[in-house]
């Protein structure tokens, strides 16, 4: 696979800008020249309230804000929320005079915010409400599939608001609101309610004229225009309310007590400078954006054949693009670009979690590309060069994936493919599709498909040139249909005419018999020159289950429990818990029969693969799981020995304890309570030291292949050669090697990106009891010593 080095591409400026070069200066100059109170009367002072004021003026003129008051504030949530509490003390008010609204009134009054908003706004809404007893009800404006509001709902709605908010430019999908339209909707019914706009996104793209309009209340942020983090602005019209939430001092008119932050003035008054300076109060024009904007989504889609946009163009900002690629999610995309040194983001920055995006969802775009939304967005002050750095990256990120066989490219170079051999995970929230791999007879299997894992199924076995042994499902499924049958014709042409089964769980026939563990005999294929697969009857979580049992042949041509390397028990044994037996097709004794079964064809250190894992833990073993758990040890246990009798009276109550649904999964097992995370004690935090120290460390890199393939500076990081990659898709398939034959006082040392996977594999160690097993808290991220390029500002 191709190596590249990694440099720093930044395209997540709608989280937040670089700070401009004159900008710091200005901020720095403040601290060291203009350092006196704006309150004070004396020469510094009156230098420190001249740039104050300086800086008040300017806003006003490029927002077009005409008489219109300009309060100072940490940022634009501050102003949101100074904004929604003025309102709602103002209606507190009225309600106590004879000119408020009927309170006898059955109809409650409203709150509308559009339900793209950023959550800065329903949350304060929310808030403020309860706090102050107002009682509104707080209502979401409906958008439509292109982002924009449904202006009859608001026609409908306004003259019972309180309180109108929306944005000028979404953060997440840039979609342009037309605030004419907007405004035009609210006055025809409400000529008073009071219109908050989230202006943060708009400011320096696109010209604001607040005075000609009859918006009351407008939000600005600093660092979403090359200012400093902790200041921003709110606009407020006059006449209208304005409430301090901040007492004390008198400052910024009465409007928020506190000493000024005049650096951060300082900062974004040389921001403002450069904007009024503009006849479209913008940093670029907008055509030459869109030409960067076309530039991108050109590399976007060379790189990434499924890709689908969520941003409709026609209508946002040229800096904003949102998009999706089938059959990946936001996670697995964020680790690609930040691997590859492109920091892009998956939604709003304050949102911090990596889930559904509530725009999309709002805007009614099929789930996937809800799950799966990456925002890329450039700052308005991106030069040439780094835009075309940029597609070079995106490029080279398409062509990683290709190489590790997760999408297929036209540009793809076959002989840069990663040869995958072995155990693969393949997980959608809690669904396990497993695949195991043969290199060396270019063969495979499939267990346990899922409808949300078959295309990756089919493009790592089409990539990889493989013939399909088997695709075989562990039992039949209680929530929904298998996709066996529709995997085995999309990869008509990968599979083995062997391979052709009218078995209901997909097991091939005509096979032959071998010896397991218990004595019994089981039918078995061979995968690879090395091992086999057989198959054993395990009902109880349903009546037709099967467990597939992976392992080499003793000499007698048997597979005895000792050289069983990996089983595919389904649901019957799963991390923290054993499958339930209390749907119509459990059966309860095939549970207990098959659990005082298992420990005769595996032993305790055979890698178990079950269906679902819901508290990432990867897999297991039957000594983990024994130890950790009472009542499944106490089946196991020959001493113990609990009785079929005492299972079928005990095991009810526990199904009954299960939650039913999680995240809208069925739950399919009794689950104790779990956590992944790993001791601080084996967390290491700093790498390098800890490997001059540990040079025989067994050091292990569970990012996917497609990630590693951008390699860092190892020598920087104290390695004198790149650690051992093995991602965490396939790290079930190493746990042999580290349950068996590591050397019990070597440290194996884990790492990735930000510290979270290599927490996860760490965590697995540990409770597989494998010794010496620690991660590197951060990861990467906070042991390599990255600085950014320059900004090309234009100004």
């Amino acid at each position: 696979m191709i190596v590249h080095r990694s440099t720093e591409i930044y395209l997540d400026s709608n989280a937040t800008t670089p700070v401009m070069p004159k900008a710091a200066t200005a901020a720095f100059d403040a601290m060291e020249e203009i350092f006196g109170n704006p309150s004070s009367s004396h020469t510094s002072g009156l230098r420190a309230r001249s740039l104050l004021e300086s800086t008040r003026n300017l806003a006003r003129s490029v927002l077009g804000a005409g008489d219109g008051q300009i309060v100072f504030t940490s940022g634009a949530t501050e102003a949101i929320q100074t904004a929604i509490f003025s309102t709602l003390c103002h209606v507190r008010e009225l309600r106590k005079t004879e000119d408020g609204p009927d309170k006898t009134e059955n109809k409650k009054r409203l709150l509308l915010y559009g339900s793209t908003e950023h959550k800065a706004i329903p949350q304060a809404l929310h808030h403020w409400n309860t706090l102050l007893n107002i009682e509104n009800e707080v209502v979401s404006i409906p958008v439509d599939d292109k982002g924009m509001l449904d202006l009859d709902f608001i026609r409908q709605h306004a003259a019972d608001a309180d309180m109108i908010c929306t944005m000028a430019v979404n953060n997440e999908t840039g979609v342009i609101s037309d605030l004419a339209e907007i405004e035009t909707a609210i006055r025809e019914t409400s000529p008073s309610c009071l219109w908050l706009v989230d202006c943060v996104q708009a400011v320096g793209k696109m010209k604001l004229e607040l005075a000609q309009t009859s918006i009351d209340y407008a939000a600005v942020s600093g660092h979403k225009i090359y200012a400093p983090k902790g200041i921003g602005l709110l606009y407020c019209r006059e006449g209208k309310p304005l409430t301090a939430m901040m007492a004390g001092g008198g400052q910024e008119s009465g409007a928020r007590g506190g000493t000024e932050n005049l650096p951060g003035v300082a900062a974004i008054s040389a921001v403002l400078e450069e904007l009024d300076a503009s006849p479209s109060k913008t940093f670029r024009d907008e055509i030459l954006l869109c030409e960067f904007r076309d530039q991108i989504v050109s590399a976007l889609t060379d790189a990434f054949p499924n890709i689908q946009f969520n941003t409709p163009f026609e209508s946002s900002v040229p800096t904003t693009i949102n998009f999706a690629v089938e059959g990946f999610d936001n996670k697995e995309l964020l680790d690609l670009f930040d691997a590859a040194g492109i920091r892009v983001s998956s939604g709003s920055a304050c949102g911090s979690g990596v889930a559904r995006s509530y725009v999309l969802d709002a805007m009614g775009v099929p789930c996937w590309r809800s799950l799966g939304a990456i925002r890329l967005s450039f700052g308005p002050c991106h030069g040439r060069l780094e835009i075309e750095s940029a597609c070079k990256k995106i490029r080279e990120a398409g062509q990683a994936l290709s190489s590790a066989c997760l999408i297929n490219s036209a540009d793809g170079d076959d002989d840069s493919q990663t040869t995958l051999d072995g155990l693969i995970q393949l997980k959608r929230g809690s669904d396990c599709t497993w695949l195991f791999m043969d290199a060396e007879s270019k063969t495979c299997m499939v267990v346990d498909p899922f409808e949300s894992l078959a295309g990756r199924v089919s493009s790592i076995v089409r990539c990889q040139e493989s013939k399909v042994i088997a695709i075989l499902d562990s039992h039949g499924h209680v929530d929904h249909e298998s996709c066996r049958s529709m995997l085995v014709n999309v990869m008509a042409e990968s599979m083995l005419s062997s391979a052709q089964s009218d078995d209901l769980l997909g097991w091939p026939e005509n096979l032959p018999t071998l010896v397991v563990g218990d004595g019994s005999s089981a039918e078995y294929f061979s995968l690879g020159s090395k091992l086999v697969v057989a198959k054993v009857d395990l009902p109880g979580h349903t009546t037709i289950s099967n467990a597939y049992l992976v392992g080499s042949l003793d000499e007698n041509n048997s597979l005895p429990a000792k050289n069983v390397r990996f089983a595919f028990t389904g649901d019957t044994i799963l991390m923290g818990g054993i499958g339930r037996t209390d749907f119509p097709c459990s059966t309860i004794t095939g549970m207990y029969e098959s659990l005082c079964r298992l420990p005769k064809l595996i032993n305790d250190a055979t890698v178990i693969c079950p269906t679902h894992d819901y508290n990432n833990e990867l897999a297991t073993t039957l000594a983990t799981e024994a130890r950790d758990n009472e009542f499944l040890a106490s089946v196991l246990d020959p001493v113990i020995s609990m009785t079929r009798e005492d299972f079928i009276d005990r095991k009810p109550a526990i199904d009954k304890g299960i939650t039913d649904e999680t995240n809208s999964e069925l739950v399919c097992g009794f689950l104790k309570d779990s956590s992944t995370t790993v001791s601080e004690a084996n967390a290491i935090r700093n790498l390098k030291e800890f490997l001059n120290q540990h040079q025989n460390s067994l050091v292990i890199d569970v990012r996917e292949p497609h990630e590693f393939c951008f390699a860092q500076d190892w020598d920087e990081l104290g390695f004198s050669e790149p650690p051992l990659n093995v991602p965490l898709t396939q790290l079930a398939g190493y746990l042999p090697f580290l349950i068996n034959d590591k050397p019990a006082d070597q440290a194996v040392v884990f790492l990735c990106r930000s510290g979270r996977r290599s927490g996860l594999a760490a965590a697995l160690a540990g409770r597989l009891a494998i010794k010496n097993a620690m991660h590197i808290h951060g990861g990467l991220a906070l042991n390599t010593n990255q600085t950014e390029p320059d900004p090309e500002f234009l100004i």
